[in-house]
C-alpha cells in the first residue's frame, strides 16, 4: 500500500512501529503535492526548509518518548485561515496577501505537541465567503474526482487535498457547512463540533458565534484522532468550555443496534437530487438491518434557516471584517488621498466581490432602522431552530440529513448566481445556528462517478454518537474507491 493511500491513523501506527520514517511520510506528502497542485490548486503555501527542521524536531522526541500518540509525525493540511508563526496566512484574500502572523493559533500549538507536522496552507473562499472555493483571491481549488467540479467551500482545499492524497489528515474550520458540505463533494470524512468544543483562538473570524474549527480526514478514525487532539479549553478562547475531557478515537465502536435515528421530512424536498434521495434510503435501509430504529419526522422552521443565517453571519462579518482598513496590518491602497479615501480604495481593492456583497448586507442589517426588523428577528429564529433540535435529540439519537442537495456543481455554475450559492447550505447551516455537532460520511457515488455523502447530527458534546454511527456506518456501506482511482483525467 502507497503511502497516500492509508489513512492517517494507518500511517501514524506504521511510524510508531518504525516500519515507516517520519522524512519518508513528509516526502510522500510533498511529491504528491508537487504532482497535483498543478491542476488540483488545493494549496497556497508550504516552506520546505519549515517542514526539515519540524521533521527533525518530531524524530528526536520520538525517540525520546516525548511524542507518541496515534498522529505522531503524519503531516496535516492546515485551512489558510488557522494563524501560523512565521507561515503565511491570507484567508485567500489580497487583503492579507503577505501577512505571517507571529503566533499559532491554539488548535496549531496542540498539534505540534502532539507531534503533528503541519504540511502547508489550503486554499479556501475569500475570508470563508462561500461554498465552492471558487472566491479565493489566488485561484480557483478543483475537485479531484472531476477537475470540472468545484470541491465545495470554503474548507475545499483542505478537503481536495485530502481526497487528492496529499495528505491524509487537515484542519477546516466550518461556519454554516464550510467542513461538511466540501467533505461530502470530496467523497471524505469531515467533522464540525460543538461549537466550544475547540479553541477559536487563531482562527481569522468570519461570524464569531458560528465559527468552529473542526477535522477533514480519510475515515471517522481519522477524525476522531484529530480531534482528541484539538479539542479542550484555552483561556485565551472564552467561549472554549473547560472539564470536557475527550477520548473519541479509543471509544469508537461499531454498534447502532438500539440506536434511534430521526430524517426531517423537510429535507426531502423536490430540491434534492434524486441520486441523493435513492442513496439515503440505502443507508436507512442499512442502519435499520444493523438493528437501528430510523423514523422520519417534522421539523419546523426548515425554511427560514437560510434567510436566518446570512443575516446572522454577514451583520458578524461586517462587524469582524472592520479592522482591515489599510492601517494597522494587511493590504493598503496607494492611491488614497485622504485618510477616508485610503480606507475606501483599500477595501475596495483588497476584498472581493463575495466578500464585499455580505459586508454590505452585514452594514445594512445592522443599521438604524433596519436593526429589529431583520438583525433581531434572526436571532429570535435562530432560537427557535435551537428549539427544535432540542426537541428531536429528546427522541432520537442522531438526525439524518443530506450535505447537499446535489452532488459538486460544475466550475461557474454557482458563482454566478449568488442566491443559488447560498441556499446550497439549507441542510447544514442550522447546525451552526443551533451549536451542535456534525459529521459528513462518504456513502456511495453518483451515475457520474461523484461522491455523495450524509450528515449524522448530534445533541451538543455528543459527538461520541455521532462518531459511532459513523463508523459503523463506513463498517456497513463498505469500501469506496478513492479520487485518485476514479478521477476523470486519470493523471
Amino acid at each position: 500500500m502507497e503511502i497516500r493511500e492509508m489513512t492517517a491513523c494507518t500511517l501514524g501506527q506504521k511510524i510508531r512501529r518504525h516500519e515507516i520514517g517520519v522524512k519518508e511520510a513528509v516526502k510522500a506528502s510533498l511529491d504528491e503535492i508537487k504532482k497535483q497542485e498543478p491542476t488540483v490548486h488545493a494549496f497556497l503555501s508550504y516552506d520546505e526548509k519549515m517542514i526539515t527542521a519540524r521533521v527533525k524536531d518530531v524524530e528526536a522526541g520520538m525517540k525520546s518518548g516525548k511524542y507518541k500518540g496515534p498522529l505522531a509525525g503524519v503531516p496535516v493540511a492546515v485551512k489558510d485561515n488557522i494563524c501560523t508563526k512565521g507561515l503565511k496566512t491570507t484567508c485567500a484574500s489580497k487583503m492579507l496577501e503577505n501577512f505571517a502572523p507571529v503566533y499559532n493559533a491554539h488548535v496549531i500549538d496542540q498539534m505540534e505537541e502532539a507531534g503533528m507536522i503541519v504540511i502547508g496552507k489550503t486554499n479556501m473562499d475569500e475570508f470563508a465567503m462561500g461554498s465552492t472555493s471558487e472566491t479565493s483571491a489566488f485561484g480557483i481549488t478543483r475537485n479531484p474526482w472531476n477537475k470540472d467540479h468545484v470541491p465545495g467551500g470554503s474548507s475545499g482545499g483542505s478537503c481536495a487535498a485530502v481526497a487528492s492524497g496529499e495528505v491524509s489528515l487537515a484542519l477546516g474550520s466550518d461556519t454554516g457547512g464550510s467542513i461538511r458540505q466540501p467533505a461530502a463533494f470530496c467523497g471524505v470524512t469531515g467533522i464540525k463540533p460543538t461549537y466550544g468544543r475547540v479553541s477559536r483562538y487563531g482562527l481569522i473570524a468570519y461570524a464569531s458565534s458560528l465559527d468552529q474549527i473542526g477535522a477533514i480526514g480519510r475515515d471517522t478514525a481519522d477524525c476522531a484522532a484529530l480531534l482528541d487532539v484539538i479539542s479542550g479549553a484555552d483561556a485565551k478562547d472564552s467561549t472554549s468550555v473547560p472539564g470536557m475531557k475527550t477520548d473519541f478515537y479509543e471509544n469508537l465502536r461499531e454498534s447502532v443496534a438500539g440506536m434511534r435515528f430521526g430524517v426531517p421530512k423537510e429535507y426531502l424536498s423536490e430540491g434534492l437530487d434524486r441520486q441523493i434521495q435513492k442513496s439515503l434510503m440505502d443507508m436507512i435501509q442499512l442502519l435499520t438491518q444493523a438493528g437501528a430504529t430510523v423514523e422520519f419526522f417534522s421539523m419546523d422552521h426548515v425554511d427560514d434557516v437560510i434567510p436566518a443565517y446570512y443575516i446572522v453571519a454577514c451583520a458578524e462579518a461586517s462587524s469582524n471584517l472592520e479592522r482591515f482598513d489599510g492601517v494597522k496590518y494587511g493590504y493598503r491602497s496607494a492611491a488614497g488621498e485622504d485618510l477616508h479615501d485610503m480606507y475606501k480604495k483599500t477595501r475596495n481593492e483588497g476584498f472581493g466581490e463575495e466578500v464585499q456583497r455580505r459586508i454590505l448586507l452585514g452594514s445594512f442589517v445592522l443599521s438604524s432602522g433596519y436593526y429589529d426588523a431583520y438583525y433581531l428577528k434572526a436571532l429570535k429564529v435562530r432560537a427557535l431552530v435551537k428549539q427544535q433540535f432540542d426537541k428531536a435529540f429528546k427522541k432520537y439519537d442522531v438526525i439524518i440529513a443530506p450535505a447537499a442537495p446535489t452532488t459538486a456543481p460544475k466550475i461557474g455554475d454557482s458563482l454566478g448566481d449568488p442566491l443559488k450559492m447560498y441556499l446550497s447550505d439549507i441542510y447544514t447551516a442550522g447546525v451552526n445556528l443551533a451549536g451542535i455537532p456534525g459529521i459528513t460520511v462518504p456513502f456511495a457515488l453518483s451515475d457520474e462517478g461523484m461522491p455523495i455523502g450524509f450528515q449524522l447530527l448530534g445533541d451538543c458534546f455528543n459527538e461520541n454518537k455521532i462518531l459511532q454511527a459513523a463508523y459503523t456506518l463506513e463498517k456497513l456501506r463498505g469500501p469506496l474507491p478513492a479520487a485518485w482511482e476514479r478521477r476523470s483525467d486519470r493523471s
